[in-house]
């Protein structure tokens, strides 16, 4: 625990990069149009040269012990490209957006200096793709990272600052703290202009708390409803990489599958083929013990198990027949909530397994599952039948549904949808968020909307009130 003097040093540390922000953001705020979309492509183009991807997702690896190096490779060539193709035409300095009829136009200003928090499981990602916003809506970022992880992200912040100086803008639009304490995450927060926080419950919960306007992202626990019309073949292989990507640790990876029961024993032969083991009924307990080995008493996970691979997973629970080529660990369980954990999100590639009968016992095991955990977040199907897809999406409290797809691939943006690529996914009120969709250039920035006088446009009342006049 902290020492008093500890604590005013830290406090004193985070004044200190704060105000380094705020002199660079003053300083980016007489940025042109042309400017920062010319620095915000050199912060891309860094970010995406094989030697530093390869240095990055090595180092990351190393430091965290978590994922896979082929994950963290694809994350940074993937999504660098996609956030940096979304906004390249999208204007960020002076009029943004006007509309001649309703004489409105709307003007982009920065927030200022953001503060954002960066979660262990996406400490490349995170800095890489929320820099490239900053810098594009003119404002200063100071990323508070996770203890775990808080080199890689130091490393990932250095490319960029690179760039920044090559090219003659400060190097202070983009800080990253060293050695983070929970003292310099409050004092970031409470002294930034907005927080952006990508994580835990805990941690988005201190961000509203903080005083500070927050963008907040909820928890992950995806759940996938595969149908008796899917392609079962894809489907699996939809699950397979969904659920395997980095060892599950994205937020996005499958959780949960609710399989209708016609094609539950296809479906499960379609699983193995992709390298699932199932658990017996009797290794049940021991695979909860495995996760949750101070249940039921405390939910915590089991933090060894986490991001690891399927054999690593069965050692420790003591489960024979899974190995090297086994990918993930399927479970089966017939009820939700608290005193069911393998509802809940695992963050390891054990995936639970449900069955249905109607759909409409597919969309209440949906809803029961999120009530538990991960409201708001994301829910996917696989199927031929449109208006499954949208019963799913009416009657579910998500704000992302995925059809036919991958969900850790898709939910944050992907060349095969229309999803705004993202690291940071708002989750609604569902999830105790403000913003409901993917978090992108338009939430890092300020707007001026300047009104023109026009020619009347007030209509009758017959035209506003219809039909009411005559009640």
């Amino acid at each position: 625990m902290s020492t008093t003097t500890n604590v005013e040093e830290d406090i004193a540390y985070v004044t200190g990069l704060v105000k380094r922000a705020h002199a660079a953001q003053k300083i980016a705020d007489g940025f042109t149009q042309e400017y920062v979309d010319k620095l915000t492509r050199e912060i891309g183009w860094a970010l995406v040269q094989p030697e530093t991807v390869n240095k990055i997702a090595k180092f990351c690896l190393e430091e965290t012990r978590m994922g896979t190096y082929e994950a963290k490779q694809n994350k940074l060539f993937n999504k660098v490209r996609g956030v940096l193709n979304d906004i390249n035409p999208l204007k960020s300095v002076g009029v943004i957006e006007e509309n001649k009829e309703l004489g409105i136009r709307r003007l982009g200003k920065p927030v200022g200096v953001i503060g954002s928090l960066i979660p262990t499981t996406q400490p490349e990602l995170c800095p890489a793709t929320q820099a490239m916003l900053t810098v594009k809506a003119r404002d200063a970022i100071v990323f508070s990272p996770h203890p775990r992880s808080q080199k890689t992200t130091l490393m990932v912040t250095e490319v960029i600052r690179q760039v920044l100086k090559k090219n003659g803008a400060p190097e202070d639009l983009v800080i990253c703290i060293e050695k983070p304490t929970m003292t310099k995450s409050q004092e970031l927060m409470r002294q930034a202009d907005m927080v952006i926080a990508t994580g835990g419950a805990g941690m988005v919960k201190a961000a509203y708390s903080s005083g500070t306007p927050a963008y907040g992202v909820g928890v992950g626990n995806a759940v996938v409803v595969i149908d008796e019309t899917a392609d079962l073949k894809q489907a699996a292989r939809n699950v397979h990489i969904s659920k395997v990507f980095d060892y599950a640790s994205g937020c996005s990876c499958d959780n949960s599958i609710v399989v209708q029961e016609s094609i539950y024993d296809e479906f499960m032969e379609c699983l193995k083929a992709e390298g699932a083991f199932m658990t017996k009924k009797s290794g049940y307990e021991k695979m909860r013990k495995a996760l949750w080995p101070e249940w039921p008493e405390n939910h915590q996970l089991n933090r060894d198990i986490v991001t690891q691979p399927a054999k690593r997973i069965a050692e420790i629970a003591g489960i024979e027949g899974v190995t090297d080529e086994t990918t993930m660990i399927l479970v089966e369980e017939d009820g939700y909530g608290f005193e069911h954990p393998f509802s809940g999100e695992k963050l390891c590639v054990v995936l639970t397994v449900f069955k249905y009968k109607e759909f409409q016992e597919a969309i209440d095991i949906v809803n029961g599952i999120h009530d538990y955990m991960g409201a708001g977040h994301s829910c996917g199907i696989q199927t031929k039948n449109d208006d499954h897809a949208m019963q799913l999406a009416l009657n579910t409290h998500t704000t992302r549904v995925m059809i036919n797809q991958a969900q850790s691939g898709a939910n944050g943006g992907s060349w095969t949808n229309g999803m705004p690529f993202t690291g940071s996914l708002g989750c609604g009120t569902w999830g105790g968020n403000i913003v409901s969709e993917n978090i992108t250039l338009k939430h890092f920035l300020n707007n001026t909307w300047v009104a023109a006088a026009i020619p009347s446009r007030q209509p009758s009342d017959e035209e506003i009130f219809g039909d009411a006049m005559k009640a």
